[in-house]
């Protein structure tokens, strides 16, 4: 698969720093658990954007705490 586009993944986060930090934080999972795509000659980083892109991965997001902010 070629590289995801910008604007498909923008559409899946709210901002590009939650782009960001979502995908480094999968490419770290995948780099400590071992668990690369063996056919994949892809590095860990565009794994991690190619399987936000195919909604493989899901974003969790803290709870807002306090009334109506």
């Amino acid at each position: 698969m070629q590289q995801p586009s910008l604007d498909l993944l923008l559409k899946k986060v709210r901002s590009k720093y939650e782009l960001v930090v979502a995908v480094a934080k999968r490419a770290r999972m995948l780099v400590d658990s071992g668990k690369l795509p063996k056919d994949s000659s892809h590095k860990v980083v565009t794994v991690a954007l190619e399987e936000l892109a195919k909604d493989k991965i899901r974003i969790e997001r803290p709870a807002k705490k306090g009334g109506n902010q």
